[in-house]
């Protein structure tokens, strides 16, 4: 099995960040803005790029410290049976985000993509919590992506 990880400093409070990875209205200003279903662990989050996306099932929350999900929808394809986790860690100035989409079948060039995509989407969250406005969805940078 392959994964995704990244990790990135942000300058903010984990509850802040916590809020923005498990509500509508937080994922919604740094993923897409078309997100629905947030909740707790057995809800079904669905983000929405132009019209189409994958859901996710809320499958693990520890209040400001991390948030787990797993693909439950049919798109895209190569994420069936992925987990992605979001690990918040207090250091003296920053919290940590580690992001690690896991459970990946195989490495391909449609993963690479999602790589550099979800270093976009992280930054963007970074934006969010530091400035108050972040670039999810279709305000984010656009990558191409030929398979």
């Amino acid at each position: 099995m392959a994964e995704i990880h990244h990790q990135i400093g942000i300058l903010g409070k984990a509850e802040a960040i916590y809020h923005a990875l498990t509500t509508d209205e937080g994922l919604s200003t740094w993923w897409t803005s078309e997100t629905t279903g947030a909740g707790g662990v057995g809800s079904v989050i669905q983000f929405r790029f132009n019209g189409d996306g994958p859901d996710f099932e809320v499958t693990e929350l520890q209040p400001n410290q991390l948030v787990r999900w797993k693909h439950s929808g049919r798109m895209p394809e190569d994420w069936m049976g992925t987990e992605i986790t979001f690990r918040l860690v207090d250091k003296a100035n920053q919290v940590m985000v580690r992001f690690t989409h896991s459970n990946w079948q195989f490495p391909s060039d449609f993963m690479a993509h999602c790589s550099t995509k979800w270093a976009v989407f992280l930054l963007s969250l970074k934006e969010a919590i530091e400035t108050g406005k972040g670039r999810p969805f279709p305000r984010d940078i656009h990558i191409d992506h030929n398979e």
